[in-house]
């Protein structure tokens, strides 16, 4: 159970006390309600860019890192599709640092033409090296238009191509800025050893005067139901052939979002997994093979993607997956079954929530998705799911004509 307190400020700020008196260290923790669905689908990865220039320095502070270092501070961020969320862990004597830096970077951004430059640079690079020059790198580029018709979703976070970061004016970035990152589209949780009043003191001195200001507008397309199966090929010079298999399910905070994620488990969760057992261990037909979830914020993707083995056949490799499958949906799972991946989805839930980052993180998504309380439903949730609720929401799913494959050949 995650505790806390919460107040707002007159500008739209919503902060988030979690009280944790066992600890010397404290979380600061700034969510921004805007990722990358939020872009113009002409002007992609805008998000993303944004991490990087927020650690370009402000007007009052050029080097973000200097002052946080000097007081045994680390941070750092990272961007979805449906977030932006930066934080900071220090000694909770130092906490007023991180508000100060903080605050200043909502406040007064540094826009330097200098350090524009220098991050559409660095964020070219990622983009070269972890999508383009990587073995199967690409594969979310060509994946997600192919899961997604209209939904924002159906580009990655980096951007659909390069040329939009490239071609990124000045004006461009201002407008992006302004229209999301502002102190009433946003979420701060502090964690730590620390009262609500110092907690509101803070807010009030370093946040206070921040002025709100309006939040662009979010009206994203509805992708609608699938209809019927989609699939497409590729090629590239990895070491194996592969396939990459998404099923539309419900957002993270949707109803049955659970069941969804129970049955990627079973399916892929570990090496005792069906997709494991039947197809790595007894067939032999892959080298390895995995189901996981998106978890995004609006409906999402069960994935399934497994590297073939050296002279194994493509059409071979996707009929025994498709085996598997269908004898799930056919057979259901026992009691003891059900039982083992509740417990392991529970632990893992359980023992992510020692650490104080995580409880911070957690409670800032829950907020940002509209309800703190969200953060203390899933064991609940968990726990009262049932075979035949599974089953049902398994055979909704796992559907052929809800499915999309991508076809990865290895051109070695």
């Amino acid at each position: 159970m995650i505790s806390y307190e919460h107040f707002q400020l007159s500008n739209g700020l919503n902060v988030y006390l979690h009280e944790d008196k066992t600890t010397p260290m404290a979380v600061f923790n700034l969510i921004y309600n805007v990722g990358s669905k939020d872009e113009d689908e002409n002007k992609t990865g805008f998000a993303h860019l944004f991490e990087h220039l927020m650690f370009g320095g402000s007007v009052n502070i050029p080097s973000y890192d200097e002052p946080l270092q000097k007081v045994g501070g680390q941070n750092n961020a990272f961007t979805s599709s449906d977030i932006t969320n930066y934080y900071i862990t220090l000694p909770v004597e130092n906490l007023e640092t991180a508000f100060w830096l903080e605050s200043d970077r909502m406040l007064s951004l540094s826009f330097d033409p200098k350090v524009l430059e220098v991050q559409q640079k660095v964020v070219i690079e990622e983009f070269k090296q972890r999508y383009l020059n990587q073995p199967y790198g690409d594969v979310w580029l060509k994946l997600l238009p192919l899961s997604y018709q209209v939904h924002p979703y159906r580009w990655a976070t980096i951007g659909k191509e390069i040329r939009h970061i490239e071609e990124a004016t000045m004006t461009d970035v201002k407008d992006f800025f302004f229209s999301h990152y502002l102190p009433n589209n946003a979420n701060l949780v502090i964690a730590g050893n620390v009262e609500l009043k110092e907690v509101e003191r803070l807010a009030k001195k370093w946040f206070g005067d921040i002025p709100s200001g309006k939040v662009k507008s979010r009206n994203l397309p509805v992708e609608p139901a699938q209809m019927n199966f989609r699939e497409h090929e590729t090629s590239s010079k990895v070491p194996l052939n592969a396939v990459y298999r998404t099923y539309h399910m419900q957002g993270r905070y949707q109803n049955k979002f659970h069941e969804a994620d129970l049955v990627s488990d079973i399916l892929g969760r570990s090496k005792s997994a069906r997709l494991n057992e039947k197809l790595v261990k007894e067939k032999q037909l892959f080298n390895n093979i995995n189901a996981y979830i998106t978890a995004t914020l609006d409906p999402g993707l069960l994935v399934i993607q497994g590297n073939l083995n050296q002279g194994v056949d493509m059409k071979e490799g996707i009929e025994a997956l498709d085996e598997v499958l269908d004898d799930f949906c056919k057979e259901g799972i026992s009691e003891q079954e059900l039982e083992k991946v509740k417990n392991q989805s529970e632990s893992s839930m359980l023992f992510g929530e020692v650490e104080l980052l995580n409880r911070a993180m957690n409670l800032a998504f829950a907020s940002n998705a509209g309800d703190p309380d969200y953060c203390n439903r899933d064991a609940q949730l968990i726990e009262s799911i049932n075979k035949e609720g599974l089953m049902e929401e398994a055979g909704k799913i796992l559907k052929k004509e809800n499915s999309n494959t991508l076809k990865y050949y290895s051109q070695n």
